[in-house]
């Protein structure tokens, strides 16, 4: 009986140095007493405690017990199957990640863009909102404003070009 708290020791210092991604002591120990929480509300509720009643039992708030929980997962590879159906195809975890880096550029773009214009003159803008924003021909802008098409190639041209400087 008197080895059982050295082997538990051995055990967690086993499981602290020998584990993909360095978690600290004190986090660590959290997600053990959540862990240990949770076993104990499912013996004593027979079912599946919720994040609160485990927070709740430790004293602790939601974060603290989610953030310790998620530090003792283990890494997933982004190339892990996920899903395989009979047809062959696999889903993996990539294609379950949503790039989010692509979807913060366009509001980014629109602001740089919006900027830029900004040291156009009117005239300049004018035509390259008919033309880029509503969807306008060269021909259409030219027969509106009364200049050649020629003029508003040559406008849109120069607009584009004084407007790269800026983006």
């Amino acid at each position: 009986m008197t080895f059982v708290p050295m082997i538990i020791g051995e055990i967690r210092r086993y499981l602290r140095d020998n584990t993909a991604i360095r978690v600290s002591r004190s986090l660590r120990d959290t997600a053990y007493k959540a862990l240990s929480a949770k076993e104990k509300l499912i013996n004593k509720n027979s079912k599946e405690p919720t994040l609160e009643e485990i927070a709740k039992e430790l004293d602790l708030s939601n974060k603290e017990v989610s953030v310790a929980l998620d530090a003792i997962m283990d890494p997933v590879s982004l190339y892990e199957p996920i899903y395989h159906d009979s047809g062959g195809d696999a889903i993996f975890v990539m294609d379950q990640v949503r790039d989010e880096k692509n979807i913060d550029d366009s509001w980014l773009e629109e602001i740089s863009i919006k900027e830029a214009m900004k040291h156009l003159s009117e005239r300049e803008k004018n035509i390259l909102e008919m033309r880029f924003f509503s969807g306008r021909t060269q021909m259409e802008i030219a027969d509106e404003i009364g200049i050649s098409q020629a003029q508003v190639s040559r406008l849109e041209k120069n607009a584009l070009g004084h407007m790269k400087k800026y983006l």
